[in-house]
C-alpha cells in the first residue's frame, strides 16, 4: 500500500491535493482499487507511468509540493523504478468508525459477529474474549505491555488487535486501545454466554 503523511492525508480529503507521485518497480497500487487511512477511505482513480520531464509545476502543486524540483529530490531519495502517478480522492469516512459506534445490534447481527469470532477463535486458540477483557482493564496500556500479560509476541498481539478493530470492537489510540462502544457491548454478551 501506499504511505501518505497525516498532512498529505488532510489535503486529499480537503481536495487540494489530487496527485501523489510514486517511484515504484511496479506499481503499488491499483485503478480504481482504495485503501483506509487516518482520514477514512481514499480512492486511487487513475495510475501511470509518467517520465520526470513531463512532470508539470501544476502536477507538483497538486501532490502538494511547491516546485517540480522538490517533488523529483523526494522521489529520487534512494528509490528506483518507474515514477507513477496516482490520481487520488477522498471517498469516505472509515467504515470502521459508524460500525465501532453501533450499540443496538439485532440477534442477527450478533450472530454474524459471534461466528466472525469464533472464526478468529478457531486460528490461535480462544484469544478474543481474553484480549476485550484485558483491553477493558488497561485501556490506553503499551500494546507491548498487554502482549506480556497474555505472553504473546508483540506482534501477533498487535495483529489479533487489528483484527478485533476490523470489526469495530476496538478504537487505537496513540498509546495502546480501548473498547469501542460496541466492543462493551460485545463484550457484556460475551461473558454472559
Amino acid at each position: 500500500t501506499m504511505i501518505f503523511k497525516l498532512h498529505q492525508l488532510k489535503g486529499i480529503k480537503s481536495g487540494e491535493i489530487s496527485y501523489a507521485f510514486r517511484r515504484w518497480e511496479k506499481p503499488n497500487v491499483k485503478k480504481g482499487g482504495s485503501m483506509k487511512t487516518a482520514i477514512g477511505v481514499v480512492r486511487f482513480i487513475d495510475v501511470e507511468p509518467v517520465k520526470e520531464n513531463a512532470i508539470t509545476k501544476a502536477d507538483a502543486a497538486k501532490a502538494g509540493f511547491e516546485s517540480v524540483d522538490l517533488l523529483l529530490k523526494y522521489l529520487n531519495k534512494g528509490t528506483s523504478g518507474t515514477i507513477y502517478k496516482v490520481k487520488v480522492k477522498y471517498e469516505s469516512e472509515d467504515p470502521r468508525i459508524e460500525l465501532r459506534e453501533k450499540t443496538d445490534l439485532t440477534d442477527d447481527e450478533f450472530q454474524k459477529l459471534m461466528t466472525k469470532l469464533e472464526r478468529l477463535d478457531k486460528t490461535r486458540g480462544p484469544w478474543v474474549l481474553i484480549v476485550m477483557k484485558l483491553i477493558k482493564r488497561y485501556p490506553e496500556r503499551l500494546a507491548g505491555d498487554l502482549a506480556e500479560i497474555m505472553k504473546m509476541d508483540k506482534l501477533d498481539f498487535k495483529v489479533n488487535v487489528r483484527k478485533l478493530k476490523n470489526l469495530g470492537l476496538t478504537i487505537s489510540h496513540e498509546v495502546g486501545y480501548s473498547l469501542s462502544p460496541l466492543g462493551d457491548i460485545v463484550l457484556e454478551k460475551l461473558q454472559r454466554r
